[in-house]
Order: structure tokens, then sequence, then C-alpha cells
């Protein structure tokens, strides 16, 4: 039995609503940005890191439900080593010193039914300095230009300035919801950035490849015919693809625990953004720069062929 290709016209009156979506959520996110900004993680703000040790091994929720309605209930919480041994990292405190912070920390934790003692506490700086954002920012501009080269080059101009503007469009997104949610945003908020770029961007040039195809192989039909056609028969793979990744994200997001939330959440909006961005964004911006079919149309074979 063949396989049945759906028809569904995401270049048609969709395109003018996801225009509007996309336009909608950008200006939200960026509003949201400049007027709420990030609740940025000790990564990025530094702080003060305690090492405790117990008599026994504990879980991490026993240590957030013991810290619980104290001044650190909303400090970083991890195994460091060993079960026994918990790295606690607490946000910047101008009003109190190591070893007071220290203290307090301990009498808290002295409430819990598991003795516990202190090992520890440092001073710690951003792992994310002016410097490393600097040349964070400068790496991102070089990654976009060699961008821009390579799918020039592979398929056309009009191609990679779709798969850019589609690639830029996730993550702003997906730091309006960080500001949104106020969730931390921390180095593994930033890796999952990260992965989410290159996620939209493969499928992206999944769905290219088949519109190049497309246009070669059909002979009859507008721009927009063709390139649906394209898209719908990628849909499938596009669709499992990401059914596949988000099942085992939502996974990690409800079993990860606290420290992994940022993670995951993050990378379950960028799968589901990036899918839609990769269909509607980069195909809409690459049809609405005027794609045709002489695009493809090899004229040194074309030339040939008209040879006796």
């Amino acid at each position: 039995m063949l396989h049945s290709v759906p028809n569904f016209d995401f270049m048609g009156r969709t395109k003018l609503y996801s225009a509007i979506f996309s336009a909608v959520m950008i200006l939200g996110s960026f509003l949201l940005l400049a007027f709420k900004g990030l609740n940025l993680g000790l990564d990025f703000t530094g702080g003060t890191e305690i090492e405790v040790e117990y008599s026994q091994p504990v879980s991490l929720e026993d240590v957030r439900v013991t810290l619980k309605g104290t001044p650190f209930a909303d400090a970083s919480i991890q195994h460091f080593g060993r079960p026994t041994e918990v790295l606690i990292r607490i946000p910047p405190n101008e009003s109190a010193g190591k070893s007071e912070l220290g203290q307090t920390l301990m009498t808290a934790l002295h409430k819990g039914s598991v003795d516990v003692s202190l090992k520890r506490v440092d001073d710690v700086g951003a792992q994310v300095g002016e410097e490393l954002r600097d040349k964070s920012g400068a790496a991102l501009i070089y990654a976009i230009i060699l961008l821009l080269i390579y799918i020039t080059y592979r398929f056309k101009f009009k191609f990679a300035l779709g798969a850019v503007l589609a690639m830029m469009h996730d993550p702003i997104i997906i730091l309006g919801m960080f500001s949104l949610t106020q969730l931390h945003f921390d180095l593994w908020a930033l890796a999952a950035l990260i992965a989410v770029m290159g996620y939209s961007l493969n499928d992206t040039i999944v769905v290219y490849d088949r519109v190049r195809e497309k246009f070669r192989e059909v002979r009859v039909g507008t721009p927009a015919e063709v390139m649906n056609l394209a898209i719908n028969e990628t849909l499938d793979r596009t669709i499992l693809t990401s059914a596949a990744t988000l099942v085992v994200v939502i996974a990690l997001a409800v079993f990860g625990g606290k420290l992994l939330a940022p993670f995951s959440w993050a990378l379950i909006v960028g799968i589901i953004v990036g899918t839609y961005s990769s269909i509607y964004v980069a195909c809409s911006i690459t049809l609405a720069m005027k794609v045709s079919r002489e695009d493809f149309m090899d004229t040194t074979t074309e030339v040939e062929k008209d040879m006796p």
C-alpha cells in the first residue's frame, strides 16, 4: 500500500497567520526582556558556594524541604561527589559575609532529621563574565556569516537568509519564555539555547533539500505550490523526529529535578518553536524572496542539450 502524502496549504492563507503569530511572539519577547529581564542564575551572577556533609545519604528533595521557608529556599542544590555530600550555591548577598551565611545555613539545615556538618564556604565569581559574553557574541556573528556563505553555496542566498532568520527566531522566543516565567537562566539553559539553534537549522536544511529537489522535478505549478509539496513530503519525518525528541526531553523535565529544569524547558519550547520555524519562517521568507524554478536550472546542462 502506497503511503499518502498530506496536502496542507502551508504557504497559503496560514502563512499570513504565522507571520502575525511570529511578529507578536518576537515583539512580546523583546518587551519582556526589556521590562522584566532574565532571572540569571549563579553562573552569571556569582555568589557563595557552601559544601556540607550529612551523616548518611540524603536526597536533594529532603534538603529543599528543610530549606523551604528560609532565605535559602531558592538556592541551587546538588550532590557533590558522594550521596552524603551536598553543594549549595547561594546568590550574592551584600548584607552578610561568608561566615555569617554559612552559620545561618547550618542553623536551617540542623532542623532536618539527619546530622550535617559544614565542610567549606567559598565566594565564587560569575562563570560568564563580560569577556566571555563579548567572545560569545563575536562567535555568533562569525557563525551567522559562515552559515550564510554555506547555504548560499549549497542552495541560494534566498535560502540562506530564510535559514538564518529562522534560526534567530527560536532563541528570541525561548528567552521571552524565560523572562515570562522567571525560570533561572543558567549555563544549562544557555547550552540548550545553542542546541535548539542547531536543531532548528538541521530541520530547515532537510526541508530545503526537498524544496530544491521538487523545484527541479516539478514542471507545473507556482513556487508556493511546489514548496507546499516539498513541506508535505517531509512533514512525517519532521513530526516524528520532533515527537521522539520531545518524549525524551519531557521525561527529563519531569524526572530530572530542579537543577535540569531550565535546560529541559528551553529544549521543550525550542523543539516546538524550531519545528514551526523550519516550516513557516524559513520557507515563507524564501518564498517572499521570489524563489523560482529558474534558481535551480542547470544552465550548463541546458546548453549542452541544445548543441547539435
